[in-house]
């Protein structure tokens, strides 16, 4: 089924594992709250994990845009949105999925 997380929600991904064993995200166009918009919110000593970090440390092909702006990525049914202003568009990209 498909599934869209944006900002810091791609965190629940950090675990999720494929039929094979292996991280989820492992070689996947992924997105999610970037290390530098962290930094710049001076939360990178607060929060348990960087997101962007936890996902290429998994494997994933983690892109981004500028911080700030709207950047969505769409790898199967994985819709994965990099902050806040990427919510319409992910939700547009998760839509774009399902079954009409």
């Amino acid at each position: 089924k498909p599934v869209a997380a944006v900002c810091h929600a791609p965190a629940v991904l950090r675990h999720a594992k494929d039929g094979a064993g292996k991280p989820l995200v492992d070689g996947k166009r992924v997105t999610g709250f970037a290390n530098s918009e962290e930094e710049a919110v001076q939360l990178t000593g607060i929060v348990p994990f960087l997101v962007e970090e936890m996902l290429r440390q998994n494997g994933g092909d983690y892109r981004k845009a500028d911080d700030w702006h709207s950047h969505v990525e769409t790898d199967g049914l994985l819709v994965t949105g990099q902050n806040p202003a990427s919510s319409a568009p992910a939700a547009e990209a998760l839509l774009a999925l399902l079954p009409r």
